[in-house]
C-alpha cells in the first residue's frame, strides 16, 4: 500500500496563518494552467476552467499511483490574477478588469508523456469545452509576501491594501509578479465567511534612492 503526499501539509509554500504577513521563497512548482478574463463570479470561461482542469488532475493521479506507485492528494485550486491598474483589486473591485490563469499543483515527477497521456483519457469520454486550453507549465515565483485571508473573496480589499501598500514597502520589497490566491477551501461547497484564502504576491528589493 503506497502512502499519500498531501502536499498542504509537506510544502512550506502551503502555510500561512490569518493576520500574519510572511516573506518566504517559493520554489518552482508545476502546475495545470487555463487562461481566462473577466467577472470570475458571471463569465462562463471561469467555470469552464474549472472543469477542465480537475479531470485532467485526477487523471494525473490515478496514473502516478497505477504506473508508478506514487500516491498524492490532488492540491486545492489556484489563481493568477491581474489588470492593467492594480488597484483594480484594493480600490475599485472591477471585476470586469482582472485576467486570470486558473492552476492545479501537479508533482515534478508527471512528466510531459503522462500529462499527454491524461488529457487524451479525458478526451476519450464527454470531455469539457475547455480541455484543449488545458496546459502544462512550471511557474517561477521566488520571493513572496503571503498570508491567510478567512471570509469571502470580496473583504480581500482590506488585506491586500495592507500587504501591497504597508507591508511590502515599509520590508525594502516591491510587487514583480501576478496576484496569487490558493483556495484551501473548496468556494463551490463552503460558506464564503468560512472560505480559507491564502494570498500572495511575488515581491523584489525595491529599487534604490541612489
Amino acid at each position: 500500500m503506497t502512502n499519500k503526499t498531501d502536499f498542504k501539509r509537506t510544502l512550506d509554500a502551503y502555510q500561512a496563518r490569518r493576520d500574519r504577513f510572511r516573506v518566504l521563497e517559493v520554489p518552482d512548482l508545476r502546475y495545470l494552467m487555463v487562461d481566462g478574463h473577466g467577472d470570475p463570479n458571471t463569465s462562463p470561461a471561469f467555470t469552464e476552467a474549472v472543469r477542465a482542469l480537475y479531470p485532467v488532475a485526477y487523471k494525473l493521479k490515478f496514473a502516478s499511483k497505477q504506473d508508478l506507485g506514487r500516491d498524492y492528494v490532488v492540491p486545492p485550486l489556484e489563481g493568477l490574477w491581474w489588470a492593467e491598474d492594480m488597484d483594480a483589486f484594493t480600490a475599485s473591485r472591477d471585476k470586469s478588469r482582472w485576467s486570470w490563469t486558473l492552476m492545479i499543483m501537479v508533482p515534478d515527477w508527471t512528466d510531459r508523456d503522462m500529462f499527454a497521456t491524461a488529457v487524451e483519457r479525458v478526451a476519450s469520454g464527454s470531455g469539457p469545452a475547455r480541455l484543449g486550453d488545458v496546459r502544462m507549465e512550471t511557474l517561477s515565483e521566488g520571493r513572496c509576501v503571503q498570508t491567510l485571508h478567512v471570509g469571502s473573496f470580496d473583504d480581500e480589499a482590506d488585506v491586500l491594501a495592507r500587504m501591497h501598500h504597508g507591508f511590502i514597502p515599509d520590508n525594502g520589497l516591491r510587487m514583480v509578479g501576478r496576484h496569487h490566491e490558493i483556495y484551501l477551501s473548496d468556494f463551490r461547497r463552503v460558506a464564503p465567511e468560512r472560505q480559507r484564502t491564502i494570498l500572495r504576491q511575488p515581491v523584489g528589493a525595491a529599487a534604490s534612492d541612489g
